[in-house]
């Protein structure tokens, strides 16, 4: 994988996982869905709910989705943003700067619980950028 676009959906009230188990019903394709529990969360009420879940169909779709975390406001019609991911990690540093520059970083580009590089950043027109950069294979 060199870099994938794709949308990111933020849900509310736990509704991610009933959510994207719909569009899998859907679209078809491999869904992985990774709890907040077990990237280790303390607090128990955060456990089930999804951190991160991505559908990928046989025809190369890729949609991505997560319950909102606590602390994260969740604004009906404000809740999809743009997602940057894979392992070109010199192409995904450089796109996060510009796209930072003039904008509003939320989470600093930087190592993550999960290994990899992440950041999230609003560009200077509003749109809400992720950015992951895939950690070295071990």
């Amino acid at each position: 994988m060199a870099v994938r676009l794709n949308p990111y959906i933020a849900f509310s009230d736990g509704k991610a996982r009933p959510a994207m188990e719909f569009y899998h019903s859907v679209f078809g394709g491999k869904l992985d869905v990774n709890t907040f529990g077990e990237f280790g969360a303390p607090d128990p009420e955060l456990a089930d709910k999804v951190m991160h879940a991505m559908l990928v169909t046989d025809g190369g779709l890729t949609l991505m989705g997560a319950d909102a975390p606590p602390g994260i406001e969740h604004v009906p019609g404000n809740t999809i943003a743009v997602s940057l991911s894979g392992d070109d990690a010199d192409d995904l540093r450089e796109w996060w700067s510009k796209l930072a520059d003039g904008g509003t970083v939320s989470t600093p580009l930087e190592k993550q619980m999960w290994g990899d590089e992440f950041g999230t950043c609003t560009d200077r027109f509003g749109v809400e950028w992720m950015v992951n950069i895939a950690a070295p294979p071990a």
